[in-house]
C-alpha cells in the first residue's frame, strides 16, 4: 500500500509522485509566484480555519484532533494536550492576531502594496516575498511547522515544508484545511508539505537547491546539513536550539507563589521548548574567602531543598507524556501496522537515549556531591530532578523536569553568560521593579533575547519577536520604486495602476441596519472598545460607533492615500481643518489624524461661529487648503467674502458629509479663485472611510476603498444585486474591524457602479452616489427626491444657495415648505411657479389633485436648521404627526 504522506498544492500524493514533482520544483515556483497572492486572501483563509477550530464539535476540529491523537506519529499527545495544541493554533490563526503581527513586523495589514512611506515624496516601498521558502521543521513542537508556513504565506512566498516521517500528520492536514478554506485556490497553490527523514539526501537536495530562503528549526547539525545543500545567495534563516533560564534576587527566593510559577515552567512541555528553563540562577555572592564561599554554598543548597519541595507539588499536577510503549498499546489498523511499529521502535530508542543522558548527568552530579560541589535531589518515582551546583557556568539540562540551580552575582552576569550568547533565548526574572529593570538590561547585554515573569516563559503575545528578530521580515524583501514626482503626485499606490484587487467572496448572511449595529455594541468586549464616536444625527438619533486604535489607524492610513489621489499635496499645501469638533463627533479628529499621517502642514482650527477670527487666521498662517462641511464653508466664504477675496490664497477645498451644487462650485471658482473642489472622503461614522475621489472624479463619483470594505449594490426593493450600472442600495461589509463586525450593512445611501477604468489609471472600482434614502420621501401619494428640487432650482432659477424642505400636516392637509437662502433666491412666488412647473408630480399634487399645499420662503443662511454636532444641513425635515 502506498501511503499518501505528502500534501502538494491542494491534494495528497504518495512518495513516488512527490519525488517526481520535486524534480520539477523550479518551474512550479515560477508559475506560482507569477500569480499575486493578496494578504487579504491569506487572512480570510486563516480566520476561517481559526473559527472552525474554536468549535470543538466542528468537522475541522475533529479531523485535526484525529491527526494528533491517532497513530500517525511516534508518541502522540494525550487528548487534553492535543486539544490545547489546537486551541493554540486557533488563537494564532485568528485574524486579529495575524493583523497585529503584520502591523508589528511589516507595518500594516497590506504590506505587499507599493505605497509611499513618506507621502511628500513619490517613492514607493513594499514588502515582497523572497520567492521559494523552504521550512525544515522541528520534531518537538506540533504547531511550529504549520505556523511557519502561515508566516511564509503572509509574506507572499511559495512554501515547501519538510517534516519528519516520525511526526504526526498535523502539519500537512492543517495546511490542507487552509487551502480548502480559500475558494480562489491561491493559498493552496503556494503550499507543498512533505514528510520524510533528513537522511533522504536526494529529496533534501531537490527541495533546497532552487530555494531563495531556507528556514531551519533544530540544532547545529540540522543547520549545517541545510547549509551544505543551499545555493550561493540563498538566505539561511536559523531557528536553532536555545537555552533559557531563570534569575532570582534574594527577595524572590522566599516567594512561594513565584517559585510555584517557575516550577510550572519546568513541567510544561517537559522542557522541550527553547523557552523552557534549564537553569535557575541565584543572585548569591560567590567571591572572597572560604567563609563567603561556604555561606554561598549553604544558601544555594538550602534553596535547592526549598525548590525541590515546590517542584514536587507542582509536578504532581502535570501528567507526564505517554511513553512509546503506551503508544504501542493503543494499537492501529493492520494496513499501517508495519510503519507504525517502525515508528514506535524508533521512539523507544529515542526514549532510551534520553533516559541514558538523564542517568549519566545524575551520576556525575552525585559523584561531585562528595566534593561539596553539588547537591542532588530527585523524586522517589524519578519524575523530576534538582541539581544544585556551586559553579556558575551555564549548563544544559537533560530536560524532562531536570533543573540546575547555580549562583551568579549580578556583577558577573555579562562575563559568565556572554560567551554563550548565540544560544541564549529567554530569561525569567524575579525581584523588585528596579531589579527587573536593571537585570533585564544586563541580561540583554549578555545576549538574552526576551525577558518574562516567572510562570510565563513558555507564553507569548501576538506580534512577539522570535529569537530577537521578526520572522516576517526574514521571509520578505523590502523593495522600492522611485517615480517622477509630477506624474505620480496623485498616485498613492502603484498596484492600483495594474489591475483591480480581487475581492473576497461577498458575505451571504442577513442584511444589517443601524439598529442591528447598535445592538451589537452591547456584547462588544472591552478590549475592542477603545475609541468612541457618535454620528451627527442628520437622518435620526445619533448612533454610537466603537473602534480599536488599530482599526482607526488602518482606516486613517487608507483615507490618507485617498486624499493623495484627490490632489492634496502634503509637501506644499497648507491645510486648515474646519470640520466640527466635540461631542464625540469624528470628522475633525479623523482629518487631524489623516493630515498627521501625511506629514502635512495643518492648522487645526475646527468650525466655529466666529467667522471673522477664522478668516483672520487663514490669512495670518497663509492657508491655501480648506477642509470642512460644504454648508459651513459656504457660510464662511460669504460672511467673510471681502477679506477672503482680497487674500486670494485659497486654492483647494476638500469637503465631506455633503456636496456642493454646481452653482456653488462656480461661485467658489470664479469669485474666490478656488482651483480644486473635491470630496475629502466618502464615509460614515459607523463604517469609517468608504471611498475617495481622484483628480478625474466627476460630481459624486468615488473610488471604493476595497482594502477596507466589500461593496454590494442591491435592488432598492429586493435583496438581490442590481444589473451592472443600475442604481441600488449600497451595502458594505467591513473587513478590518477587530471588534465590531459590520457585515452587509445598509448605510442608507443609493448609488450605482461606474463602469470602465478611471481616466486616472486606477483599476479600483468606482461608484456614483445618488443620495440617501432619507432624501426620498412620500407625500400626497407621490415620492419626491430632494435632489430633484436642488436641480430645478439651479437649472431654472440660477439658484446657488442651500435648499431645505420642511414637511408638515398641521392644516389637516400635508404641506411642503421650500426654504431658500434670501441672498440668492428670487421672489417666493417666482420660485414656487418654477418648482411646480418643472417637478410634474409636485404640480399635479398641488394643482388638479389638491393633495397637498406648497409654499416657498426665503431666509438668512444662518437660520437654516442644521444638526448640532456636525453642522450638516438637514435637507428634509419631516414634522408630520400621525393621524388617528
Amino acid at each position: 500500500m502506498i501511503r499518501e504522506l505528502h500534501f502538494w498544492q491542494g491534494e495528497f500524493i504518495g512518495e513516488t509522485e512527490a519525488a517526481e514533482r520535486l524534480a520539477e520544483l523550479p518551474g512550479l515556483v515560477e508559475r506560482a509566484l507569477a500569480e499575486p497572492l493578496s494578504t487579504e486572501t491569506v487572512l480570510v483563509a486563516c480566520d476561517t480555519v481559526s473559527r472552525a477550530l474554536q468549535q470543538p464539535h466542528s468537522a475541522v476540529h475533529a479531523r485535526l484532533l484525529a491527526q494528533l491523537t491517532g497513530p500517525g506519529g511516534a508518541t502522540p499527545p494525550d487528548p487534553e494536550e492535543a486539544a490545547a495544541t489546537l486551541a493554540e493554533i486557533a488563537d494564532a490563526l485568528a485574524r486579529p492576531a495575524l493583523e497585529r503581527k503584520l502591523r508589528r513586523e511589516l507595518g500594516g495589514p497590506r504590506p505587499e502594496r507599493f505605497t509611499r512611506p513618506d507621502a511628500r515624496e513619490t517613492v514607493y516601498e513594499a514588502w515582497a516575498p523572497v520567492g521559494l521558502l523552504v521550512h525544515i521543521a522541528p520534531g518537538n513542537a506540533a504547531a511550529v511547522a504549520s505556523l511557519s508556513v502561515v508566516e511564509g504565506l503572509l509574506a507572499g512566498n511559495m512554501n515547501v515544508l519538510k517534516t519528519s516521517s516520525s511526526d504526526t500528520a498535523l502539519a500537512p492536514h492543517l495546511l490542507a484545511e487552509l487551502a480548502a478554506a480559500d475558494p480562489t485556490g491561491a493559498v493552496g497553490r503556494r503550499i507543498v508539505a512533505l514528510r520524510f527523514p533528513s537522511s533522504r539526501q536526494d529529496l533534501m537536495r531537490l527541495m533546497c537547491e532552487p530555494a531563495d530562503a531556507v528556514a531551519v528549526w533544530g540544532g547545529e547539525d540540522a543547520v549545517q546539513g541545510a547549509a551544505a545543500l543551499i545555493p550561493p545567495g540563498c538566505r539561511l534563516v536559523e531557528w536553532g536550539h536555545k537555552i533559557s533560564f531563570a534569575y532570582l534576587t534574594r527577595e524572590a527566593v522566599t516567594d512561594r507563589a513565584a517559585l510555584a510559577a517557575l516550577a510550572s515552567d519546568v513541567c510544561r512541555a517537559e522542557q522541550q521548548a527553547c523557552s523552557s528553563p534549564q537553569v535557575i540562577y541565584l543572585d548569591v555572592e560567590t567571591g572572597g574567602d572560604a567563609a563567603v564561599a561556604a555561606a554561598a554554598r549553604e544558601e544555594l543548597f538550602a534553596f535547592a531543598e526549598q525548590f525541590a519541595a515546590v517542584l514536587g507539588e507542582v509536578s504532581a499536577k502535570f501528567p507526564g507524556p505517554r511513553s512509546a510503549a503506551e503508544a504501542a498499546a493503543d494499537g492501529t489498523d493492520s494496513a499501517d501496522q508495519t510503519s507504525h511499529t517502525d515508528r514506535i521502535d524508533g521512539a523507544a530508542l529515542a526514549e532510551a537515549a534520553e533516559q541514558a543522558e538523564i542517568t549519566n548527568t545524575e551520576l556525575v552530579a552525585r559523584a561531585e556531591q562528595h566534593l561539596g560541589l553539588t547537591k542532588v535531589i530527585t523524586a522517589d518515582d524519578g519524575s523530576w530532578r534538582v541539581f544544585a551546583d556551586t559553579r556558575p557556568a551555564l549548563t544544559a539540562s537533560p530536560l524532562h523536569r531536570t533543573i540546575w540551580i547555580k549562583p551568579l552575582p549580578r556583577r558577573d552576569i555579562v562575563a559568565t553568560l556572554r560567551p554563550m550568547r548565540r544560544y541564549l533565548q529567554t530569561a525569567s526574572v524575579a525581584g523588585t521593579r528596579a531589579d527587573i529593570a536593571q537585570l533585564s538590561r544586563t541580561l540583554i547585554t549578555a545576549g538574552v533575547q526576551r525577558i518574562t515573569p516567572l510562570g510565563a516563559m513558555l507564553d507569548s503575545y501576538h506580534g512577539e519577536p522570535h529569537d530577537g528578530v521578526y520572522a516576517l521580515q526574514r521571509y520578505s524583501r523590502r523593495v522600492s520604486v522611485q517615480a517622477t514626482g509630477t506624474e505620480f503626485a496623485a498616485t498613492p499606490c502603484l498596484d492600483d495602476l495594474i489591475a483591480p484587487t480581487t475581492p473576497p467572496a461577498a458575505p451571504t448572511g442577513p442584511l444589517m441596519d443601524k439598529a442591528a449595529a447598535q445592538a451589537q455594541l452591547r456584547s462588544l468586549a472591552p478590549h475592542h472598545a477603545q475609541l468612541y464616536f457618535r454620528s451627527g444625527g442628520t437622518t435620526g438619533t445619533p448612533a454610537l460607533s466603537v473602534f480599536t486604535c488599530d482599526d482607526y489607524d488602518t482606516q486613517m492610513r487608507a483615507s490618507a492615500h485617498g486624499l493623495l489621489a484627490a490632489g492634496f499635496e502634503p509637501a506644499h499645501d497648507r491645510a486648515a481643518n474646519l470640520f466640527y469638533c466635540g461631542g464625540m463627533y469624528g470628522s475633525f479628529i479623523s482629518f487631524f489624524s489623516i493630515l498627521e499621517r501625511l506629514g502635512a502642514t495643518q492648522i487645526p482650527m475646527a468650525a466655529g461661529p466666529d467667522h471673522e477670527a477664522i478668516a483672520e487666521a487663514l490669512v495670518t498662517y497663509q492657508v491655501d487648503t480648506l477642509f470642512g462641511m460644504p454648508s459651513y464653508l459656504w457660510q464662511l466664504f460669504h460672511t467673510q467674502g471681502e477679506r477672503l477675496r482680497s487674500y486670494g490664497g485659497i486654492r483647494k477645498v476638500f469637503y465631506g458629509g455633503e456636496h456642493f451644487t454646481g452653482e456653488q462650485r462656480r461661485i467658489l471658482t470664479e469669485t474666490f479663485g478656488v482651483d480644486i473642489i473635491r470630496s475629502a472622503a466618502y464615509g460614515s461614522t459607523d463604517l469609517g472611510p468608504l471611498g475617495y475621489q481622484c483628480t478625474h472624479s466627476q460630481g459624486t463619483e468615488h473610488h471604493v476603498l476595497t482594502d477596507l470594505h466589500t461593496l454590494e449594490i442591491l435592488d432598492p426593493q429586493e435583496d438581490r444585486p442590481v444589473p451592472e450600472g443600475q442604481p441600488g442600495r449600497l451595502v458594505f461589509t467591513t473587513r478590518t474591524r477587530a471588534g465590531q463586525h459590520l457585515e452587509r450593512y445598509q448605510i442608507g445611501d443609493l448609488g450605482r457602479a461606474v463602469e470602465g477604468v478611471c481616466p486616472c489609471g486606477s483599476h479600483t472600482p468606482r461608484i456614483e452616489l445618488l443620495g440617501r434614502y432619507g432624501e426620498v420621501f412620500r407625500m400626497g401619494t407621490y415620492h419626491f427626491n430632494y435632489r430633484r428640487f436642488t436641480q430645478v432650482a439651479e437649472e431654472h432659477l440660477g439658484y446657488r444657495g442651500e435648499l431645505q424642505l420642511v414637511v408638515t400636516n398641521e392644516t389637516g392637509r400635508e404641506h411642503l415648505t421650500v426654504r431658500l437662502d434670501d441672498r440668492y433666491a428670487p421672489e417666493p412666488d417666482t420660485a414656487r411657479t418654477a418648482l411646480l412647473a418643472h417637478i410634474p408630480e409636485l404640480g399635479s399634487a398641488v394643482g388638479p389633485e389638491a393633495l397637498l399645499t406648497c409654499t416657498v420662503e426665503t431666509t438668512p443662511t444662518l437660520a437654516f436648521e442644521r444638526t448640532p454636532t456636525s453642522g450638516k444641513l438637514r435637507t428634509v425635515i419631516d414634522r408630520r404627526t400621525p393621524t388617528a
